[in-house]
């Protein structure tokens, strides 16, 4: 359990970045501040899908603000998640670059479905305990997440490109409303959500929530109308409908608890929640407290060990879905952790600076050596580069898109030439792992358990560049195609930053 008293929770959303702060008493997160937003970034995506360069600024500014309320925080008080504008920005590492140095924290763009599990949880743990059958509807500016679940636990989870940025963008160019363009937008996200219908269909739940910013603004501008509070209603949807249609455009609009900063964007969240209620035969959606950055907290409230956990299950659950070898799969996996440890363990007062968080890395290259066969399932050949493709594509609970990317990295570089990931070995700790791993394939090819007795793996003196595996005496005459592939490896490093060294005696 979190040991410290104050924890905050960042969502980079397309539509608003939130900040969420407060302090824990007796286990129970208790809100102390809430600071909101309006980046609008999800519409400053250009036709190539890269932010553009106000947009960006626009974002390095809110994360500043946020960076100065945060000072003084610890690394482990602190999350920070992006979802679909960032998903899709073919430019997001030099957003990301500069928002991680302003913020002061490390920002995780997660996938749709990671990004459904925490709605859900942060939904869940802001609702009364119930064995309910729940349908959790989260609009937002470029995605729509869906999850069935009940009591804490999410069950079915998917994520939709359809949001009300995007739509708005789309279909109420300038703000302007009409009936054909209501029709054509809720026919168009219709289409979207139509996959969605055999799984999320009434048979499956029995009450309806529904998280976050759209669904908060049609429910206050139907309040400040005079409908009941705490849900939506088809009547609501078809009421606001007609006085969208009557204004004509979103600058006309003048309606209680409409904000200013929801006009815009108003057509496109009602056209999604229309298409919502007509697919999936919903009659009234409650609104929920909870949403995503309650999801955040409550995974910051929870155990490293249950972290650590949801990833690990996520990781056997992909080695199960494609036949993975899982006892060669823990054997390299042992004999990396092994080497690394030993790289960590030299020199320690150089390592600081790249090894931060030594069992990070070892957990990270573990899970990476566990999977570094799963391409095998599609193809021997280039097996890697399969196996690197799936990684970086896959959802996987618990892991931001980064983190995959990483293990797809490794899994990438775990054989053949280096020069395929020439760009991302300026990462001493990513080469140090990669190393490792290289080495524990070499030594575990046999596919048996490798004689380690004897075995070392230093930093040189002079170079902590340069890394030496040495053996006892005799280790060769034993074991000489080991012996033989390791001085191969020693010609795969030249061309790189890193040099490594078999010495034998």
């Amino acid at each position: 359990m979190h040991t410290g008293n104050r924890l905050a929770a960042i969502d980079l959303g397309s539509n608003s970045f939130r900040l969420e702060i407060g302090r824990v008493d007796h286990g129970e997160f208790r809100r102390t501040e809430y600071l909101k937003e309006t980046v609008r970034q999800g519409g400053g995506l250009d036709e190539d899908r890269n932010l553009t360069p106000q947009a960006m600024q626009a974002g390095w500014d809110c994360l500043a603000r946020f960076g100065e309320r945060l000072a003084g925080f610890h690394p482990s008080e602190v999350r920070a998640v992006a979802t679909q504008t960032l998903r899709e920005a073919r430019n997001r590492d030099v957003f990301l670059k500069r928002g991680n140095e302003v913020l002061g924290f490390p920002i995780d763009v997660i996938s749709g479905r990671e990004e459904a599990r925490l709605i859900y949880q942060g939904v869940a743990h802001m609702l009364p305990p119930s064995d309910e059958r729940r349908l959790v509807i989260d609009i937002g500016g470029r995605s729509t997440e869906l999850i069935l679940g009940q009591g804490l636990t999410p069950k079915v989870m998917e994520s939709f490109r359809v949001g009300s940025i995007a739509w708005s963008t789309r279909y109420f160019a300038d703000g302007q409303f009409s009936k054909r363009s209501f029709e054509m937008a809720e026919i168009a996200a219709t289409a979207v959500l139509d996959e969605a219908l055999d799984a999320y269909h009434p048979d499956h739940w029995t009450t309806a929530y529904g998280s976050a910013g759209t669904v908060g603004a049609i429910s206050d501008v139907l309040v400040g109308a005079g409908w009941p509070a705490g849900s939506i209603t088809q009547e609501g949807l078809d009421w606001l409908l007609e006085r969208l249609i009557s204004a004509q455009n979103a600058d006309k609009l003048r309606m209680p608890g409409m904000r200013e900063d929801r006009k815009a964007i108003i057509g496109g969240g009602v056209s999604v929640m229309r298409a919502v209620f007509k697919l999936l035969g919903i009659t009234q959606l409650h609104q929920a407290a909870g949403g995503l950055r309650h999801g955040l907290i409550c995974d910051l409230l929870g155990s490293k060990a249950s972290t650590g956990d949801l990833r690990l299950n996520s990781v056997q659950r992909l080695a199960r879905k494609f036949n993975v070898d899982t006892n060669h799969g823990a054997r390299v996996g042992q004999v990396a952790t092994e080497l690394l440890t030993q790289m960590l363990g030299k020199n320690t007062s150089s390592n600081a600076a790249w090894a931060p968080d030594p069992a990070r890395l070892l957990r990270k290259l573990s899970w990476a050596a566990e999977l570094h066969e799963i391409g095998s399932h599609i193809s021997h050949s280039d097996y890697h580069k399969h196996g690197a493709y799936i990684l970086d594509n896959a959802d996987a609970m618990g892991f931001s898109l980064s983190e995959m990317h990483r293990l797809s990295l490794l899994v990438l570089g775990h054989r053949g030439k280096l020069r395929k990931l020439e760009a991302d070995l300026s990462d001493q700790s990513l080469a140090a792992q990669l190393m490792a791993l290289r080495l524990a394939v070499i030594l575990c090819h046999a596919r048996r358990e490798p004689d380690m007795k004897g075995l070392s793996l230093r930093a040189t003196s002079t170079a902590a560049s340069h890394w030496v595996l040495s053996c006892r005496a005799g280790w060769t005459t034993a074991y000489p195609q080991s012996a033989h592939l390791l001085r191969e490896e020693s010609t795969a490093w030249l061309k790189t930053p890193w040099a490594f060294e078999f010495h034998a005696p």
